[in-house]
């Protein structure tokens, strides 16, 4: 039966579909964003890959762990405020992956495997900048202290711009840690702001010129390892160069 004037058509059904796509799209982009500023779960790059080799790597003068002449070299772009690289390096109450290095080190780090280089790709914000210098002091003053400093400040780390890496809080966090003088790192970041912008803006630009535009991102061998990825990805990686 035709609609009549008594009988309107409801038009409502029509536009409730509608809306919930619009509202699927909002939320997908707000996504999207999100891992792309961080790197995300091992997401690649839709641009045509690059091809790495780990040789056309810098690793000299960046902070490691690992026996320096280790066989295999694993070095792993980050930035202090990335969710993405927390989760890789200790776990992410947010994000659904079991940390990988924990078990790198255990079993190919601490076996004499594996060295792992940290480059700096610090890009979130100002505070990322801030502890990628103090990064670079601790590494300089206090080699051996640098991976419990970057332990600590992971496990610092709040939400992306929610305050902790500031200059003040990373001196507050530096005071914890026996065997560092605070005041002697900050002097040093002072004295040295400019050579180690420097390093930052080299290792960052290396890293782009490999296809890593976020965080994390890893290269060993010939391998381009992007975002947050699990265990499988970095064995598979590095057990044929073994």
């Amino acid at each position: 039966m035709p609609p009549t004037a008594q009988t309107p058509r409801d038009y409502s059904t029509l536009f409730i579909p509608a809306s919930i796509v619009i509202a699927a799209l909002i939320v997908a982009a707000g996504l999207y964003l999100g891992l792309s500023q961080s790197g995300g779960l091992g997401v690649a790059d839709s641009a045509q890959p690059v091809a790495v080799d780990i040789k056309d790597v810098k690793t000299e003068g960046d902070p490691y762990i690992g026996k320096a002449d280790a066989k295999v070299v694993l070095a792993y772009w980050s930035d202090y405020q990335c969710p993405y690289c927390k989760a890789v390096e200790m776990g992410h109450p947010q994000i659904p992956i079991q940390p990988a290095l924990p078990v790198l080190i255990r079993d190919y780090v601490d076996t004499g495997k594996l060295k792992i280089v940290f480059k700096d790709y610090q890009f979130l914000s100002d505070d990322s900048t801030t502890a990628g210098l103090y990064g670079r002091a601790v590494w300089a003053l206090y080699p051996a202290k640098y991976f419990e400093w970057r332990e600590a400040m992971y496990k610092s780390q709040d939400e992306e711009h929610g305050g902790f890496g500031d200059e003040a809080s990373i001196l507050v966090l530096i005071k914890k840690i026996s065997g560092m003088d605070a005041d002697k790192v900050k002097a040093d970041v002072a004295a040295n702001k400019a050579g180690y912008q420097k390093k930052l803006n080299a290792d960052r630009a290396e890293g782009t010129s490999f296809g890593i535009n976020g965080t994390p991102g890893f290269i060993t061998g010939k391998v381009l390892i992007p975002g947050a990825a699990e265990l499988a990805s970095f064995k598979a990686a590095i057990d044929p160069q073994l």
